[in-house]
């Protein structure tokens, strides 16, 4: 883990009519961390991870990003549509639902943000099917999402969040809608294609054993942070033969073209 941070949250306040889902709330995430926001329905985690994704603009306070490779800026007082281009170029997301498109095949809903940038449709699916394999679904390119189970989505999800080499990725629960099993399967594949990697995985979720494999928990209640401690997890597949994944630096050349 890097000791630089990637986003610094300052003062953060976001009201809904009379309730405050984020009272002053600070939080600096470095480089490499996994982070686990837990609290209660209501409590204003999934409006934090909101905040700190650029998805939703806080009434008052200040978020920085300055991810490697990304321009240190502000992103509270963005319009919308530069918002937008910050999540496109600079973020990835899973959600639990994992938001894929059914009318496309797995490789091509991989493929989307790389279409979005501008990358030729062959190489954008090719470095597509290459995070696909890592991730366990060679040879399942060209389903549709209809004809994979919920692991497999998910997979075909974090591929999506991390083909264009996204340097911090946000997760909202996950594993909320998997089996135990199949829970921690996506899981490993998670934090392998995010903190194996060297990124920056931020996540809500409900589920404790999940958060234990996080590196860091912080609470929330009430709007407020209440707890935040590190936890004794490691990055997984960090260093070993299993962790070479397709990198944003082989998107290049496709770009350019």
């Amino acid at each position: 883990m890097t000791s630089s941070p990637v986003l610094t949250a300052t003062g953060l306040v976001k009201r809904y009519g009379e309730l405050r889902a984020l009272d002053d709330v600070s939080l600096t995430i470095r480089g490499g961390e996994s982070v686990a926001v837990m609290g209660a329905s209501g409590s204003g985690k999934t409006t934090l991870l909101h905040c700190l994704a650029a998805v939703i603009a806080p009434d008052s306070g200040s978020v920085v990003l300055s991810a490697p490779g990304v321009e240190a800026r502000e992103l509270v007082g963005l319009g919308e549509g530069e918002r937008a281009r910050v999540r496109r170029e600079s973020l990835g997301f899973v959600f639990q639902e994992h938001l894929l498109l059914p009318e496309l095949t797995a490789v091509e809903n991989a493929a989307l943000p790389l279409l979005l940038k501008g990358l030729r449709r062959p190489d954008a699916e090719r470095h597509a099917a290459g995070w696909l394999a890592a991730l366990g679904l060679a040879g399942m390119e060209d389903r549709r999402i209809g004809q994979l189970s919920g692991g497999q989505a998910q997979r075909v999800a974090i591929a999506r969040a991390q083909v264009t080499g996204a340097p911090v990725v946000f997760a909202d629960e996950p594993t909320g809608a998997l089996d135990s099993t199949t829970s921690a399967e996506v899981l490993t594949a998670l934090l392998h294609a995010t903190t194996g990697q060297g990124r920056t995985l931020v996540m809500v979720t409900h589920d404790a054993d999940v958060a234990r494999r996080c590196s860091r928990i912080v609470q929330v209640r009430d709007g407020r942070i209440v707890a935040d401690s590190a936890t004794e997890a490691t990055a997984p597949g960090a260093g070993s033969a299993t962790a070479t994944l397709p990198g944003a630096a082989s998107l290049s050349t496709g770009l350019d073209r």
